[in-house]
């Protein structure tokens, strides 16, 4: 999933739109599936491999953006002695996919949804993304279905995951849960999502992680003019989201447990880019005081303040020096943790959009059954992390250059203008050459001048601002 969500509107032929499409071309990005792949997915949706229990008694609900149909994870909590059971269902993307078959070549090749702000382009073909493998309301689906029981406090006591039938009852939005909370009218399951989303947050704290809430960002067209606002994420988002962070938190520890897996790590941030972050704090005039830690200024935030939520979006740049560690036969890596989790950490609960969880998900459920994971797995894990860095680094491409594009679509007629800013960053080898935080509107540019100074507040006027050229957005001291 992006760190970043930038959505656009307006007609396919609007001089945005018409850059991304050309953007998706200049990355080579795959407009359609092989034949072949596309058959076995054609055939694979018709007759899957189904487990033989059945947990289509559980009444399960999943919670996505409205226009969402490739539904990962569906969920039910209830209350177990004083503390909670949370039943998480995740797509079995490997009822579908045959080791070795050009299905599974061409996800290999792919590795994961890549998002442009005008569309998406999937992982797997949309027969199953957003058909039989989806766990869409009143199917009945094959899934890794994870129970973990929760004490009180919110802690878990025990976890346990098997294949399973599964069918969701209800397919509901954040907006929707969040209103039904607010008001008190939610049923118990969706009521205690709050209880249990607060007490995770709250052990968050306790072990020293950070949720990064990023407001969605919205480039709204009118008469071949763009404004930027921001949505800011509800609550409920946050809640969903630490039901997710539990089970990849639960998942590489059984994988430890298992001396096998495949892990998320992230080590801490560098010194350097934690002080670029301080810089754009300056620019943006958020508040950073030196004695307040990183964790601290995150819960601080308000997202509905166009400032701090244009702050948030770059505190996604944090996150870049993010990775997969595999081990095996209980040799254990020297990193094992997630920096911004806190804790061993594990992508399992977004199969149809990532690569990395399907193996993950084989792994605990044999971890689970005591037995050892399948030979695919075992042939693929050593190469995995080297793909899903490719992966990775494509999205991370493709996000930054959609940033660039909007912002010079953003700006595209204000060439010449004067604006306040804050160079965050200067080039070590070409100290004439950096890049400047503007206050308002929040975008980022490179700038060419003598003399930049690093950290300081400086006026920059605008002198490019072309969403198809090669540098879409340059500014000079002014």
């Amino acid at each position: 999933m992006p760190r970043r969500h930038i959505r656009v509107t307006g007609a396919p032929e609007a001089p945005l739109r018409a850059a991304l499409t050309a953007l998706r071309t200049e990355l080579d990005v795959p407009e359609s599936y092989p034949a072949d792949a596309l058959a076995e997915a054609e055939r694979a949706a018709k007759a899957p491999v189904l487990p033989s229990y059945d947990a289509t008694d559980i009444p399960l609900f999943t919670i996505d953006p409205p226009t969402s149909t490739d539904l990962d994870q569906a969920m039910r909590i209830s209350r177990q002695g004083t503390g909670y059971r949370v039943r998480y269902a995740i797509a079995d993307v490997a009822a579908f996919v045959v080791p070795g078959s050009a299905l599974d070549v061409e996800t290999h090749t792919r590795v994961t949804t890549l998002y442009f702000p005008d569309e998406r382009v999937p992982l797997h073909p949309p027969v199953l993304s957003e058909g039989a493998a989806s766990l869409l309301p009143g199917e009945t689906r094959p899934a890794a279905l994870w129970t973990i029981d929760l004490d009180a406090d919110g802690r878990s006591l025990a976890v346990d995951v098997r294949r399973a039938l599964v069918r969701s009852r209800a397919k509901l939005d954040y907006a929707h849960v969040q209103k039904q909370i607010d008001e008190k009218t939610a049923e118990e399951p969706l009521a205690l999502l709050k209880e249990v989303g607060e007490a995770r947050e709250r052990l968050e704290v306790e072990r020293g992680g950070i949720s990064l809430n990023v407001p969605e960002q919205e480039i709204v067209e009118r008469d071949h003019t763009y404004e930027l606002s921001y949505r800011a994420t509800l609550p409920a988002d946050g809640w969903n989201s630490q039901i997710s962070l539990l089970t990849g938190m639960a998942a590489a520890d059984l994988m430890l447990a298992h001396g096998t897996g495949v892990l998320r790590t992230l080590p801490a941030a560098p010194d350097g880019a934690v002080g670029r972050l301080r810089r754009t704090a300056h620019a943006l005039h958020v508040d950073w005081p030196h004695h307040v830690s990183y964790a601290q200024l995150i819960r601080s935030l308000d997202p509905h303040r166009p400032n701090h939520a244009a702050f948030l979006q770059e505190c996604t740049t944090l996150l870049r020096g993010a990775g997969y560690t595999v081990f095996r036969n209980g040799a254990l890596p020297p990193i094992t943790t997630h920096a911004a989790v806190a804790a061993p950490y594990a992508h399992c609960t977004a199969p149809l959009r990532r690569l990395a969880d399907r193996y993950a998900s084989e792994i605990c459920l044999a971890a689970a059954a005591g037995a050892s994971p399948p030979d695919w797995v075992l042939a693929a894990l050593d190469t995995l992390p080297h793909e899903m860095s490719d992966g990775t680094r494509r999205a991370g491409a493709v996000e930054r250059a959609c940033v660039d594009i909007v912002e010079a679509a953003l700006l595209k007629d204000r060439v010449g203008e004067i604006f306040d800013a804050v160079v965050v960053d200067v080039e070590d080898r070409q100290p004439a050459i950096g890049t400047v935080q503007l206050e308002s509107p929040a975008v980022i540019g490179r700038i060419e001048g003598e003399h930049l100074p690093l950290g300081e507040r400086l006026r920059v006027r605008l002198t490019r601002a072309d969403p198809g050229a090669g540098v879409k957005v340059r500014f000079a001291p002014a």
